[in-house]
């Protein structure tokens, strides 16, 4: 099993098949795209160069998938991006939008926790209300037969 740095290791060739090494098996863009989902960080080179080409191939998958969905982002953020190009927004890439997704990622989850407590004690809260209403109508019998309290009214 070839690996570096903890990644997957692939083969990008000139025919632009990709090579798995670790399972000795030509791969595609959505075997590629399922084994980063399954949670394993993948490095692409190219076979004869040797160059580092991830960023384009996994911007071949997230292309690929939003051809398969019609859109991944609106197009006035395309023409931005092909606008403003290059050094603007590779910064921001780089720095901002990473942290921006795995802090909403991290609050989606936190959210989601908080909702299911929610709804469990709703659930809890509903189970305690009809206990004390059967032990409140189990009791209605003895409310008329105690005496009125001292300086009370009478009836």
């Amino acid at each position: 099993m070839e690996m570096k740095s903890d990644k997957l290791l692939v083969k990008k060739y000139g025919n632009r098949r990709l090579y798995d090494t670790a399972r000795s098996a030509y791969v595609t863009l959505a075997d590629v795209a399922e084994i980063i989902r399954n949670g394993t960080e993948v490095e692409v080179v190219d076979a004869d160069t040797k160059e580092d080409v991830t960023s384009f191939i996994l911007t071949q998958i997230v292309l690929e998938q939003a051809r398969k969905k019609d859109a991944l982002l609106p197009p006035e953020l395309l023409h931005l991006i092909i606008r403003h190009g290059g050094n603007v927004l590779q910064e921001f890439f780089e720095k901002y939008l990473q942290h921006i997704i795995t802090n909403y990622l991290e609050f989606r989850k936190v959210a989601d926790d908080q909702f299911s407590r929610w709804v469990d004690l709703q659930s809890d809260y509903s189970d305690m209300a009809r206990k004390t209403m059967e032990g409140l109508a189990a009791g209605h019998p003895f409310i008329g037969t105690f005496p009125n309290p001292p300086g009370g009214k009478k009836k």
